[in-house]
């Protein structure tokens, strides 16, 4: 027996009329509507329930705002010998939905009450305009055909399981099971990319490489970063008399600077990620501004209003994130050892990060080299060490094991050191 209650609505027959319960129970809590059984719950039928169907199907897509489709699933069924059509309608998660030839007031907004559809008053209106301040990340996926393979291989590998029960505590997936945003960005289906490109020389004139990377974003960064660290090249520095390897761009800062453009980027663009990399620097761009209120020295200040909750969220519990809010501040520091300094620029839909190559001007080093000749660097060595073998001097000037072999003889002639040893266990000291 079928029977009108706060979650069921009986229908004789398809009526435009439809439109205000399908809206009352996706601003409410959600219901089913039943097309051809009557008021008393005795099944009448339908004379031509294909056409109902795609008369229904018009009325949702084109009818009411906004878009409900995602959220309502049209069941024929056989009952009693007759054809009827199960509406069911989940709970909305852009409230209010309304009339679209009606607009956002009483007579375009309904909400159920009882076993009644009734319309919103102005101060309901305005309530259900506030609560509806869902992010891109909380609101539901439209494609909701969704693999998460190498996140579940991320989280085994720190020994963590997912199930349908942590999809919802992270909000991968909502309370009505359906896959949010958020969910869509950490799949394997995730729409966003994030595009390298390595030019030659200091402008955008011509490539040396160019990649894009795609799928959950938590193997883009992984990706990305393994593919930076490649082109991050290593260069030898003379600093205290000793060769010191340098890597072009801290890792701590290129790290930062994906992770940030990640976490921080506006999802509502579809755009990609750009990372350009020059001789001289790299830039990252995300699109997105900061957040209204915020501004360049309140990021450097470790001021943080994250855009994507859920996503910071994510990589803090993955252990990609250490503290929020100190990673601008740390990226600072760490290029104050090179007397230079990131850029940061904002623009009200973009936001791009300059990071200098250290390497790029290796005064220090060349001002050492001409200062000192080779044996007076080794002299000095020696005074700070004991000894010195021949492969040190290799990697000191980075220069050939012959070229080393010459200049060691040559000071052992001038009396200035002495060998001692044999072989492999050949060293120099100081006369």
């Amino acid at each position: 027996m079928y029977t009108e209650n706060e979650f069921v609505e009986l229908k004789r027959e398809l009526t435009k009329d439809i439109k205000k319960e399908i809206i009352a129970f996706a601003n409410s809590k959600g219901g089913t509507i039943y097309i051809g059984i009557d008021d008393t719950g005795k099944v009448v039928g339908l004379k031509d329930y294909n056409k109902d169907v795609e008369a229904l199907s018009g009325m949702i897509r084109e009818g009411i705002k906004s878009d409900l489709t995602l959220y309502t699933n049209i069941i024929i069924e056989n009952v009693e010998g007759k054809k009827i059509i199960i509406l069911k309608i989940m709970r909305g998660s852009n409230k209010p939905y309304y009339l679209a030839d009606k607009g956002l007031k009483p007579s375009g907004v309904f909400v159920r009450h009882g076993n009644v559809s009734a319309p919103a008053t102005d101060e309901l209106i305005r309530k259900l305009i506030l609560e509806n301040h869902d992010t891109f990340e909380n609101q539901v996926s439209q494609n909701q055909n969704l693999n998460f393979i190498y996140l579940n291989s991320i989280f085994s590998d720190k020994q963590k399981e997912l199930n349908n029960t942590k999809y919802k505590l992270l909000n991968i997936m909502n309370n009505d099971n359906l896959y949010t945003n958020f969910g869509l960005l950490l799949s394997d289906e995730c729409p966003f990319t994030i595009k390298c490109a390595v030019f030659n020389g200091n402008n955008k004139l011509s490539f040396k490489d160019r990649k894009e990377f795609t799928g959950s974003l938590v193997k883009q960064l992984e990706d990305v970063l393994n593919y930076l660290n490649i082109i991050n090249k290593i260069s030898g520095r003379i600093i205290n008399y000793k060769r010191v390897d340098i890597r072009d761009y801290p890792e701590f800062a290129l790290r930062e600077t994906i992770l940030n453009a990640i976490i921080h980027r506006n999802y509502n663009f579809s755009g990609s990620i750009l990372v350009s990399v020059f001789d001289d620097r790299i830039e990252v761009t995300s699109l997105g501004g900061l957040m209204t209120g915020l501004s360049i020295d309140d990021i450097i200040a470790g001021v943080s209003q994250t855009r994507n909750k859920n996503l910071a969220n994510i990589f803090y519990r993955l252990e990609y994130v250490e503290n929020y809010g100190t990673g601008i501040g740390r990226m600072i520091d760490v290029y104050k050892e090179f007397n230079l300094k990131p850029e940061f620029i904002t623009t009200d839909n973009s936001f791009k990060v300059i990071l200098p190559n250290v390497n790029y001007k290796k005064e220090k080093q060349d001002i050492s080299i001409n200062l000192l000749s080779q044996r007076d660097i080794i002299i000095n060595y020696l005074k700070e060490n004991d000894k010195i073998k021949r492969e040190v001097v290799d990697v000191l000037f980075d220069i050939s094991s012959a070229r080393s072999k010459k200049i060691l003889s040559e000071m052992v002639k001038e009396n200035i050191i002495v060998k001692k040893g044999n072989g492999k266990n050949t060293y120099y000291i100081l006369k």
